[in-house]
């Protein structure tokens, strides 16, 4: 009859760890942090409207209307007053000497326009001598027909379109980090909760052993190693609570939340149908992406640079045309008129700074080349490496998920045999641990291979699309 009764207490406590072990292996805990659930969606939304570090980036490109108007020749009309009363004192006698002139300079033709009247009283006379002049002034060499203008004009056309891509780059780096820190979010919570319902299952389970000691059937060791165990559950949930904590407060920092309500993530599936193909992605990333058009655009201008350079080693030769009337008093009475053609010229003969100029524009041109062809491969090999990443994240994530399920079997099992004393405490907790850090690794090998999907995203300039872009090209 003992003998009965020892084998009906040993069946009751086998059964009271089976169920424990069946409520360790449980991957979702019904007593997790809750709180308001903020999807990637809704979070993308809340940051792109309130974080001010997307305003931040976005506002470099306001200047940029401005950028030909700083750097480009004036096209405004300048106009030119001088006025002054001339004093003679051997004559006793004042008279007012005035200049006005206006200048028109078509930038890119590079035709000055000059009308000028001057009025200056004569020494021997009391009759003021006027005049009013027009003036064309072409160059022929040197900005021959504003050409050296109008490759400024390009050189500048394409500093704002790299500094617009520049723009766009770094809003969608930022735009990266963001979203990867959700990722950090979701996966600090689901490593939460998976430490939460560990350490809770470890604590009913040493409550279990305790009892078990009282009835001299579990050893002191056990109670002590199963203590061990429980400490060790707390220790990491310590951690993982503080990892938790940090990805939250970024979280509301980035979207400015400020409210009392706790909030917690959804799992993301924004990328889960993407499929990646290395050879036809990076192919439409050569011939489509803000990447190489900015290679493209240094190369350009950087060929601007050199035939500007080259315009500029040429002589400054003007062809000149004019008409100038000469007469007397204001109304320019008894006038001569005089029409006139003629050209300056202005040519340094050692030209060195120049030339310098223009040899260095050329060097730069060919490093400019071996920059995008060295970029090239190393972008190739950065993406194929990225996409090897990827598979590999993709294939460990499966093989955890695989693990998870062996690892249930193989607790469960565990279970039964330490109830009946076929196997030593050891044996059990092993069991508990290799469960929870393959619990661990899936949630890890599914989060990595997201951030190295929105990494592949980014590298290849497709971060931003119409779902995401709040860039105003």
């Amino acid at each position: 009859m003992k003998r009965v009764r020892i084998i009906l207490f040993i069946t009751l406590c086998a059964s009271v760890v089976t169920v424990s072990a069946a409520q360790l292996s449980n991957n979702t805990l019904e007593k997790s942090i809750d709180g308001r659930v903020v999807t990637m969606d809704e979070f993308i939304k809340l940051a792109t409207e309130n974080d001010t570090e997307f305003e931040s980036i976005l506002i470099d490109k306001l200047p940029l209307q401005y950028r030909k108007d700083l750097n480009l020749p004036a096209r405004d009309i300048v106009l030119e007053v001088k006025a002054q009363y001339d004093l003679y004192l051997s004559q006793d006698k004042e008279e007012p000497e005035t200049t006005v002139s206006l200048t028109k300079l078509f930038p890119y033709s590079g035709t000055e326009l000059t009308t000028g009247y001057k009025s200056v009283p004569s020494f021997t006379s009391s009759v003021n001598s006027s005049e009013f002049t027009f003036n064309i002034s072409q160059p022929i060499a040197e900005n021959a027909f504003g050409r050296a203008t109008r490759l400024r004009d390009k050189i500048i056309g394409v500093e704002i379109d790299v500094i617009k891509h520049q723009v766009v780059e770094a809003y969608e780096d930022y735009l990266a980090t963001v979203m990867v820190a959700y990722f950090n979010w979701y996966e600090a919570f689901e490593n939460l909760k998976i430490g939460e319902s560990s350490y809770e299952e470890n604590l009913k389970l040493m409550d279990n052993i305790k009892e078990r000691q009282k009835s001299s059937i579990a050893l002191p060791i056990d109670v002590n190693k199963i203590n061990l165990q429980v400490l060790a559950k707390k220790e990491t949930l310590i951690g993982l609570q503080e990892k938790y904590q940090n990805a939250l407060n970024f979280i509301k920092k980035t979207i400015r939340y400020s409210a009392d309500e706790e909030i917690v993530p959804q799992k993301p599936i924004i990328y889960e149908d993407l499929e990646i193909s290395f050879d036809s992605d990076f192919e439409n990333f050569k011939n489509k992406s803000r990447t190489y058009d900015i290679l493209k655009l240094l190369e350009d201008k950087s060929t601007f640079e050199v035939d500007k350079n080259a315009d500029d080693l040429l002589p400054s030769i003007n062809l000149l045309i004019g008409y100038e009337v000469d007469g007397d008093d204001h109304e320019i009475r008894d006038e001569d008129n005089l029409i006139f053609a003629g050209i300056s010229m202005e040519w340094p003969f050692s030209d060195q700074l120049e030339h310098a100029e223009y040899e260095t524009s050329k060097i730069s041109l060919n490093k400019q080349k071996l920059t995008t062809s060295n970029t090239h491969y190393k972008l190739y090999t950065d993406i194929k490496n990225l996409f090897q990443i990827i598979n590999r994240e993709e294939a460990l994530g499966k093989i955890a998920e695989e693990k998870i399920g062996l690892a249930r079997f193989v607790l469960d099992d565990e279970t039964e045999n330490y109830s009946f004393g076929k196997v030593t405490i050891n044996d059990y907790i092993q069991a508990v641990n290799v469960l929870d850090s393959n619990r661990f690794n899936e949630v890890l090998h599914e989060v990595q291979n997201q951030k190295f999907i929105i990494e592949w995203l980014r590298i290849t300039d497709r971060l931003i699309d119409k779902k995401w872009d709040m860039v105003d090209e």
